[in-house]
């Protein structure tokens, strides 16, 4: 019994301290690099923090709560969170506000909302409950293809304005199954599957081939100025950095820098030293949510633990290697780093989710 008791006391602290350092080092680069389109703006050259700071403080406590509940609760509410989901992504289809050409916030009040945010965690939570629920069956290519399915009505609301979320969703979904299964082959037929469906996706809209182009060719387009400003500043880092506050492309050159683009300014203040700092704290990050998925007492806080690394690492590479034009340009925002209220609300809660897992572990 005081084994037990102690075994459910036990938090990774490491995960928390990696955490609050990314918090930090986002809250630092944010305010260097959004400080001129604020005061140019919104005459206030701190508008941009301000409003992560607060986003941060709620993600903190919204933190700090789920860890101290029970993870089994909120997978028995699983059900109930996708069809919020669902619900809300509708609403923003049909009455959601649109900035820079995408439609994917709903506003409430003075707040703005992006539903897309809320989708990635019902979804981790949704097919951790199918899966515990079915872990009786055989799972053969018809279940897992069944599994899959139950995303399809969420990836087509959400990848309607919003690709990139919806190409995350269904990694989460692969990753997910590929945990819970012990066979290969069916993977094939799942990726071949995933393939055909993003490239239907990509032909229904023109402006998606259009990035197609754009990052085979950048120079000839008029929106590849983004793109080629953003390597401008990755260049002009070097080794060591022009100095935190320092960069030139935040100045206009780079539209919109503290969102998508912002690991192009790090580049650009801290050179390469700062911007592989920065990848091994996501890196460490990874690891350690990867040791409380190995090391969880049941299959459903596995399967929690996997969710939630598979979305942070496929975010974290997806950002670093559209600012890089490594793949066209996604839309997706660097975790803790970027500018997002809504995006650093549920990826605190997602943390929370994994200490509440951590805390069950075994020794």
């Amino acid at each position: 019994m005081d084994r037990e008791k102690k075994r459910e006391q036990h938090f990774d602290y490491v995960l928390l301290c990696l955490v609050i350092l990314l918090v930090l080092f986002g809250l630092l680069f944010l305010y260097s690099t959004s400080a001129y389109n604020g005061r140019v703006k919104f005459h206030d050259a701190g508008y941009y923090f301000k409003k992560q700071v607060f986003a941060t403080s709620l993600g903190l406590m919204g933190m700090y709560l789920v860890s101290c509940m029970d993870y089994h609760l909120l997978v028995k509410l699983a059900p109930f969170f996708y069809l919020i989901s669902l619900l809300l992504s509708l609403a923003v289809l049909l009455f959601g506000d649109e900035y820079n050409g995408s439609r994917r916030w709903l506003s409430l009040g003075p707040l703005s909302f992006q539903p897309s945010e809320f989708a990635k965690v019902a979804v981790i939570l949704l097919l951790t409950f199918v899966i515990i629920k079915g872990k009786e069956q055989k799972q053969g290519m018809l279940q897992m293809a069944g599994t899959m399915a139950l995303l399809l009505p969420i990836v087509g609301l959400v990848g309607t304005n919003n690709l990139s979320t919806a190409i995350i969703i269904l990694g989460i979904g692969v990753i997910l199954i590929f945990v819970s299964n012990p066979r290969y082959l069916p993977f094939v037929g799942i990726g071949v599957g995933g393939i055909l469906f993003i490239g239907i996706f990509l032909s229904m809209a023109s402006y998606r081939l259009e990035r197609l182009a754009i990052w085979r060719n950048p120079e000839a387009y008029e929106k590849g100025f983004q793109t080629i400003q953003g390597l401008y500043a990755i260049g002009s880092g070097g080794i060591f950095g022009k100095g935190l506050g320092s960069s030139l492309q935040k100045l206009g050159f780079v539209p919109e820098a503290q969102n998508d683009m912002i690991f192009s300014i790090v580049c650009e203040e801290t050179g390469l030293v700062g911007a592989c700092l920065l990848i091994l704290l996501f890196g460490l990050l990874i690891w350690r949510l990867m040791v409380i998925a190995t090391h969880a007492k049941d299959l459903c806080g596995a399967l929690i633990g996997a969710g939630i690394m598979g979305h942070m690492a496929m975010q974290v590479i997806l950002n670093i290697s559209v600012v890089t034009n490594t793949i066209p340009n996604t839309g997706i925002t660097l975790p803790f780093v970027s500018y997002g209220g809504t995006s650093v609300l549920f990826l605190l809660g997602e943390m929370g989710l994994a200490l509440s897992v951590s805390r069950y572990e075994e020794p």
